[in-house]
């Protein structure tokens, strides 16, 4: 059974991610982090999540918690941060999927994976890492005489723009072409995220698109990367070694 800190667990993400956990016989939670100030610390863990309680409490300090766990992340960038360095001493496992990373975040995730396993993807859908193999497949395969956009749509609470799914996009084009492609970014209504690469060239287009229909998808993906790291000593990963794994 692979245990469980889940960071964020009154986020969107975070109940996903800890109710499809509490559904299945594979995962314990054995801690819930929440920001310094926020109501739900001290709370029973089954409380915030609408179910019995797990005799488990929110707490607001990784330092104070059981370091047998796997860290689950889809917080912020400056929670992130933090967590990682702690993690890193107390050698906890961690799954990154926090969006709006800089390029010198990234570094410092890489660096820390010398001393704890971390799989980082902006995007844990199997689906979507799919995306990625295959559009870095097509823009090799076709000419330059095809012009290539993106346009990604995402609910109105979402704060990164573009995604962090369509700068990966956008940067495995940017390998291939030298340059990136531009992208629609729309945000509106509930949408949990749609991603589309087109490639429109004189005689035919060619459409890639992914649909998340919820954050199952986002968060089935975390617990498959979780189990796939839990017994790692070290190592940098991406979805696409989880897949391979899976």
């Amino acid at each position: 059974m692979t245990k469980l800190i889940i960071s964020g667990i009154c986020g969107r993400m975070g109940k996903r991610i800890a109710l499809l956990a509490k559904s299945s016989n594979d995962f314990e939670i054995i801690a819930g982090l929440e920001f310094k100030g926020s109501s739900s610390i001290g709370k029973d863990i089954g409380e915030v999540l609408g179910i019995d309680s797990i005799n488990k409490k929110v707490g607001d300090n990784l330092s104070k918690v059981d370091s047998s766990g796997v860290l689950i992340e889809f917080t912020t960038r400056e929670a992130t941060i933090q967590h990682l360095e702690e993690a890193s001493k107390k050698k906890i496992p961690m799954v990154i999927g926090t969006t709006n990373l800089s390029s010198e975040d990234i570094d410092k995730i890489k660096a820390s994976s010398k001393k704890i396993p971390i799989v980082f993807s902006p995007n844990m859908s199997v689906g979507v890492n799919l995306l990625f193999r295959v559009t870095e497949e097509i823009t090799k395969a076709l000419g330059r005489d095809y012009k290539i956009t993106m346009k990604e749509t995402h609910h109105t609470k979402k704060k990164d723009s573009p995604s962090g799914t369509a700068k990966k996009l956008q940067d495995i084009v940017s390998s291939v072409r030298g340059k990136k492609p531009s992208v629609e970014s729309i945000r509106e209504g509930d949408v949990v995220g749609d991603h589309s690469v087109i490639f429109d060239g004189k005689t035919e287009k060619i459409v890639l698109m992914h649909h998340a229909k919820s954050r199952d998808v986002f968060a089935k993906g975390a617990l498959d990367a979780a189990k796939f790291i839990v017994d790692m000593k070290s190592g940098f990963f991406t979805m696409q070694e989880v897949i391979n794994g899976i």
